[in-house]
């Protein structure tokens, strides 16, 4: 197992088999600021808002034992400089002179009307005497009604500022706004509230409040695990933020830019960033920063293999934590020692500072570092053969994991990366499980883990509704034989399990952790009888020879050219690891059907393509589909139904769409020069061939406009485009692939991914034969893409293609394809009758092994 905060990553070699988690990376805590000019009474002894240990934007500086703290005025000009002396009182500190050279600190009040400010003041909620309580009250007794009443404390603070219009006080109930929800999880909430300060802040021209607006951000969406937004927002926060007036928000934002970059095994730009801000930290007296650039530090120094100086700096910040009184960063820092202690194989210490951080995050409610605990304490367990206690630690951190994505709505694109950071615990699980003999209930676990944002958007869409409970969607085994058996298919699933390993490189005296690595592939087996089998298939000689499953796929889509042979090797290779351990299980009718449900890498594995010992095709012995989850075949099963009863008969010719060879579109990229994507004058042909065979006029050059064709898919029963597919994310709204189509007045031409995510089709089946529809971006959710989007629009069954197939063999292929589908229903069949005569013709995989149906097969 590898716990960890961030995305998996694609796996590196590392040649000794030394077992570690990976490491805890993630934004730093805020706390709510206080209101602006307040004096020393309005300052509480124990504000503690419990925040999550990935905090968004504001960490106001503890200074005193008791843990007071020292807030900054939200006025561009009150100071944050630094802390005079831990026995310096919270009064004291509010009337002294700024001066960061001799380590003094104020917040000042506001500049402008001090008597108009005092009014507002009594016009205010006081919010701080609800974080004082909530602070004081024991985490067993918090309700979310604590959490409300403050939230509901800022919004009236809000109310009260617009209509006063003080920017000041807005800025302060904003930010405040913003935290709150941050720490109760609600990330979309955080980056609202976020917003409307960046757009507050502009308007007065608040430097200060603009940075904090933009590392807030950065922070919300580094905890969905959108590490690049989260990158690009701090990198703005640090260029505008002023260091005179806010040190401590520069040093902040430079520790989350650090842990971000960790997150993405960036280990130099990581230490980079922690070293910057310990040193700013230091240089103003700021304890409480220099308390988590430690633990940070102590954080990178571990996953790059310094582990006695990653003690080090993690003891340090611990000793700290506990001086100022810091619960949370005292959690924080017993969970970074329990995780290094990990990387140096000693469980036994390490489930004690894991066990010691758990108590301390249930404490403060910070419910992300909850879960980040109890998977690096269940992965622990698990090296100690404490199976049981391994199994229930981990249900809970995977139950905690998913309450943080329900709380995020509908938004799919966050529900996508935030899983991203969270898989790793399903995997352990899935570990634990089978080696309790429990493969049942991994086959749960690794169904539960997969394409979940997927399953929910399909399901809203499906019944119409935007309230879908998450627990309700989780598939049982029950449920899973009976889908096999509605299918009436052999449904494979892969479960790709990964290690993190140390080595020490020869010569050297520092150990080396690598990055997660490929230990196994779990396959199950379920047949539509109910029948359920379990494989597993050692993968750790990979590592020594230097390649992981990803490359050997990667390599595996080598068909043509130079490289043709070790595209053959990676292929022969890939079938003895994905279908040698299984064969048994397989049908022996080559009619009967067979569902791969991939992991990551393997949804770009042509399966049809490999080839077993006796040079015999996998296409060749069975007819196959794929699909992100046997959960996504459940869905896709109604929506076929309720077209079946909609359509009781076969489709029409006006009932039919076909597109070839659209006038292409003009394709801009950012920072190169926009050039006319080239014609297809074969794929013309293809499309006139089939409407001839579908009884309809295919629409081709410049009547193919994307105006024309918007408006005839939704009336369509079956699509079918012959054009070019793209891969990108064109208009950078986080959903790769585009479909060309001729351009208009008004458009470019390009249908996107995102745009067929907002349609509601009607068709059976949609074919893009283009190049490279089928590929996307590949995340825990499965591919995201355009047959994603076409799936969630409507349709249950979709062809596409895994790279660019020679025009000729693609127009033979397709055209061989509906004459078969014209007499037999089942497109799986029809699709494999059409592989199998077009392998005659073009022997060469790479003119008939592309294209995949994904769905269902009726």
């Amino acid at each position: 197992p590898a716990p960890t905060t961030c995305t998996d990553t694609a796996p590196t070699p590392a040649p000794t088999p030394a077992l570690t988690p990976a490491p805890v990376a993630q934004p730093n805590v805020p706390e709510v600021t206080d209101p602006p000019g307040s004096g020393g009474s309005s300052v509480p002894r124990e504000p503690n808002l419990p925040d999550a240990d990935d905090s968004p934007s504001a960490k106001p500086e503890r200074t005193n034992l008791d843990s007071s703290v020292t807030a900054l005025s939200p006025s561009e000009s009150s100071s944050s400089a630094s802390p005079k002396q831990n026995d310096t009182s919270s009064s004291e500190r509010n009337t002294q002179q700024n001066s960061s050279s001799t380590g003094q600190n104020t917040t000042s009040s506001p500049q402008g009307n001090t008597q108009q400010n005092s009014t507002i003041a009594q016009k205010m909620q006081d919010c701080q005497q609800q974080v004082k309580t909530i602070g004081k009250t024991e985490a067993g007794q918090r309700t979310g009604g604590n959490y409300a009443n403050l939230i509901e404390c800022y919004k009236q603070n809000l109310d009260v500022a617009k209509q006063e219009k003080s920017f000041e006080w807005e800025a302060y109930a904003l930010n405040n706004l913003a935290i709150s929800h941050y720490v109760v999880g609600d990330y979309l909430k955080a980056i609202e509230f976020h917003q409307q300060q960046l757009e507050r802040a502009r308007q007065p021209g608040s430097r200060a409040q603009e940075g904090i607006a933009l590392s807030g951000m950065g922070a919300a969406y580094a905890a969905l695990g959108d590490y690049e937004k989260g990158i690009a927002y701090y990198t703005q926060s640090l260029g505008i933020t002023p260091i005179e007036s806010a040190p401590q928000w520069k040093s902040l934002t430079l520790r989350n830019l650090g842990n971000a970059y960790l997150a993405q095994n960036n280990y130099q730009k990581a230490i980079q960033y922690q070293e910057e801000s310990l040193g700013l930290s230091r240089t103003i007296g700021d304890r409480h920063g220099e308390m988590q650039a430690l633990g940070n530090l102590g954080n990178a120094r571990a996953i790059s293999g310094d582990f006695n100086r990653a003690t080090e700096y993690q003891q340090q910040s611990l000793s700290l934590a506990r001086k100022l009184g810091n619960r949370l960063e005292e959690a924080q820092a017993l969970l970074g020692l329990g995780t290094t202690y990990s990387y140096r194989r000693d469980y036994a210490k390490a489930i004690e500072y894991h066990q010691q951080s758990l108590l301390l995050v249930r404490e403060v409610r910070a419910r992300l570092g909850e879960g980040i605990v109890l998977t690096n304490l269940g992965d622990a367990q698990f090296r100690l053969n404490q199976l049981v206690e391994a199994e229930r630690v981990l249900f809970d951190g995977i139950q905690l994991w998913e309450s943080l994505r329900a709380g995020l709505g509908t938004n799919d694109a966050f529900k996508v990366s935030i899983f991203e950071t969270q898989i790793t615990a399903y995997r352990n699980l899935q570990e634990v499980l089978s080696a309790q003999n429990k493969f049942n209930a991994a086959l749960e676990i690794a169904e539960r883990g997969r394409a979940r944002a997927f399953v929910e958007l399909l399901a809203r869409r499906i019944k119409s509704s935007e309230a879908v409970s998450e627990t309700a969607q989780f598939p049982s085994i029950e449920q899973i034989q009976r889908t096999a058996k509605e299918q009436n298919a052999t449904i494979v699933e892969y479960s790709i399990i990964r290690e993190q390993f140390v080595e020490t490189p020869h010569g050297a005296s520092a150990q080396q952790t690598g990055e997660p690595q490929d230990s196994e592939l779990f396959i199950w087996v379920v047949k539509p009888t109910g029948e359920i089998a379990f494989r597993r298939v050692d993968l750790k000689f990979l590592q020594q020879e230097k390649t992981s499953l990803e490359n050997l796929v990667a390599t595996s889509r080598i068909l043509k050219g130079a490289r043709t042979r070790q595209g053959e090797a990676a292929r022969a290779k890939l079938h003895q690891l994905a279908i040698a351990p299984i064969a048994d299980l397989l049908p022996t009718d080559p009619n009967a059907r067979v569902i791969f449900i991939p992991q990551e890498s393997l949804f770009l594995l042509p399966f049809p393509a490999l080839r077993d010992t006796a040079g015999q095709y996998l296409i060749e012995k069975h007819t196959i589909l794929t699909a992100p989850a046997i959960d996504v075949l459940t869905l896709t099963n109604q929506q076929r139904q309720h077209l079946a009863a909609k359509y009781p008969e076969p489709p029409q010719g006006k009932e039919v769409l076909v597109v070839g060879n659209p006038t292409m579109p003009t394709l801009k990229k950012s920072g190169e020069k926009a050039y006319q994507l080239a014609s297809l004058p074969a794929s013309e042909q293809e499309a006139k061939e089939i409407a001839r065979l579908l009884n309809t006029q295919a629409i081709v050059g410049d009547r193919a406009t994307k105006v024309n064709i918007l408006q005839q898919l939704p009336s369509a029963r079956l699509i079918h485009l012959a054009t070019h597919g793209l891969l990108d994310d064109i208009r950078e709204l986080g959903v790769p692939g585009a479909i060309a189509l001729a351009p208009s007045a008004n458009d470019d031409g390009f249908l996107t991914a995102g745009e067929i995510l907002k349609l509601k089709l009607n068709a059976e089946l949609v074919v893009l034969s283009a190049c490279d529809t089928g590929q996307g971006k590949v995340t825990g959710d499965g591919v995201i893409g355009l047959s994603r989007s076409l799936i969630v629009a409507g349709v249950p069954s979709t062809i596409v293609s895994l790279w660019a197939v020679p025009d000729v063999a693609s127009a033979l292929l397709m055209t061989e394809f509906y004459r078969h589908l014209s007499s037999n229903p089942d497109k799986a069949q029809a699709l494999r009758q059409a592989m199998l005569t077009t392998m005659k013709q073009y022997p060469q995989p790479d003119n008939w092994a592309a294209f995949t149906l994904m769905g269902e097969a009726q």
